[in-house]
């Protein structure tokens, strides 16, 4: 008897991708942790302890915050559950907290876009290898090689990183905001015209361009638009009542600043390149979203929570970098842990999490990236020491 074949892009393998709670628990009656005979002589010096380790915690999330030196900065991060943030920033301190504004994910949107594309499939609206040009375009003959779906997610389409005439059609806001003067419709014209160099499939090359395109080809094959899409089929389900794709002004979303970590600048317009970069969300709402991809088990998306830890990539010497759907993968002493940064022309953000030791870690900050920029590598490092 033949076993049953998972939908693409599979199931984990490994155990410590079986998105299990990190750690096991002996339980008691109706469910309550068992009472060993000797917790009552432990009970105090481990919990003194845990409270050394999360004071430690904190002290190294305060000090990535001054790190960061950024207007406004925040480290958010939850261990088995427990959540510990800080912020701080080099301007002052804005009218409603910092942890309760939201922040521009820039690329690092791209970790729920590739839920909802698993989820979509785990569901059977797709299977990942529908020809992108057919779903745009029902009367298109697509040939031999055609992109994909699957294709486009893994950054394996062939596309350039944005398309050719952004450029020239950006004019003066190049440097500012030039995804607002290249909407949807020519996202998919551009694609529609393309012709790679290469067969899809065959090298790797990140593109905003193909996931932008991804995003106009599932909506336009479901008969959805994306935003409805994603609060249907991630948002509302994971309870990520303060995430969005649109700003909506002082108050709720946080004001980004240029590289001179001064000179505010306006809310990133993403035109036709919503699946790409277009989500902003508060921490709180953020650490939601990590904590969900930590165990599994306990959410309505269980199945694309998994299927999103996969491998479906491995690439570079040694094929030590490794992707999945959604979150680019390194390896640590105890396990995989996965990550995906992000940035806008006023904003950065990092979200990460470990299976191994139940952390996941969402930072933001309000500054543009600029040369030799500390935030990305400080999270990074926070993430890896568990």
């Amino acid at each position: 008897m033949t076993a049953a074949v998972a939908p693409w892009p599979g199931t984990p393998a490994d155990a410590e991708d079986s998105g299990g709670p990190p750690a096991a628990r002996h339980e008691g009656a109706a469910g309550h942790p068992a009472r060993r005979p000797d917790r009552d002589l432990e009970e105090r010096p481990d919990r003194d302890l845990e409270e050394r380790q999360h004071r430690d915690l904190a002290e190294r999330l305060a000090a990535a915050v001054d790190a960061a030196d950024a207007p406004d900065a925040v480290f958010a991060l939850s261990r088995h559950g427990r959540r510990t943030v800080r912020t701080g920033g080099t301007a002052p301190p804005p009218g409603v907290p910092r942890e309760d504004l939201r922040h521009e994910l820039g690329s690092a949107s791209k970790t729920f876009t590739g839920l909802l594309f698993a989820r979509l499939i785990r569901q059977g609206v797709l299977t990942g290898g529908e020809p992108a040009a057919a779903c745009l375009d029902p009367g298109s003959h697509p040939g031999p090689d055609p992109v994909t779906l699957a294709h486009l997610i893994t950054h394996t389409s062939g596309l350039p990183a944005l398309p050719p005439g952004l450029r020239a059609r950006a004019g003066s806001a190049w440097h500012t905001n030039p995804y607002g003067r290249y909407p949807a419709a020519l996202v998919t014209e551009a694609f529609l015209r393309h012709r790679p160099r290469r067969r899809p499939g065959t090298r790797w090359r990140y593109s905003n361009f193909g996931v932008s395109v991804l995003g106009h080809a599932v909506a336009a094959v479901t008969g959805t638009a994306w935003e409805d899409l994603l609060d249907a089929h991630v948002l509302r389900p994971l309870g990520l009542g303060a995430t969005g794709l649109r700003p909506v002004g002082p108050g709720t979303d946080a004001t980004g600043h240029g590289k001179d970590g001064r000179t505010p600048v306006p809310a990133l317009d993403v035109g036709g390149f919503t699946a790409a970069g277009a989500v902003r969300a508060t921490p709180h709402d953020l650490l939601t979203f990590l904590e969900a991809h930590l165990d599994p088990g306990t959410s309505p998306v269980a199945d694309a929570l998994r299927a999103v830890r996969v491998p479906v990539l491995r690439r570079g010497l040694g094929h030590r970098h490794v992707h999945t759907v959604a979150w680019f993968r390194h390896p640590t002493d105890g396990g995989p842990m996965y990550f995906h940064s992000g940035a806008t022309f006023g904003q950065q953000a990092f979200l990460g999490f470990r299976p191994d030791t139940g952390t996941a870690l969402a930072a933001v900050c309000t500054r543009r990236f600029r040369a030799r920029d500390p935030f990305v590598a400080g999270a990074y490092a926070l993430l890896l020491e568990g």
